[in-house]
């Protein structure tokens, strides 16, 4: 159970600093947050696969590739309900 627990914590944490870093600009949002962005991410991801190969799942987790592009998706829409993250002007 522990070991579980480590695991989504550290594979969240992942898939947040990667999901973070491939989307432009700043983000002002901490290690925790991070983390949430990477578990929710994986949850999207595994949705998202679920409606595109047609078979519904329950809540399941997506791999890396499934999990980054769900926590992309995850922290553009975060970015843009609460207006946290501006474009840079030149």
């Amino acid at each position: 159970m522990l070991w579980t627990i480590l695991g989504w914590l550290g594979f969240g944490l992942v898939a947040g600093f990667i999901a973070r870093a491939l989307v432009p600009g700043k983000d002002d949002i901490g290690c925790l947050a991070t983390i949430l962005l990477g578990i929710v991410g994986s949850v999207v991801g595994g949705a998202l696969y679920g409606l595109i190969t047609g078979g519904i799942r329950e809540f399941q987790p997506a791999g890396w590739i499934g999990s980054i592009i769900g926590a992309i998706i995850v922290l553009v829409l975060f970015n843009k309900i609460t207006g946290r993250k501006r474009r840079y002007r030149r």
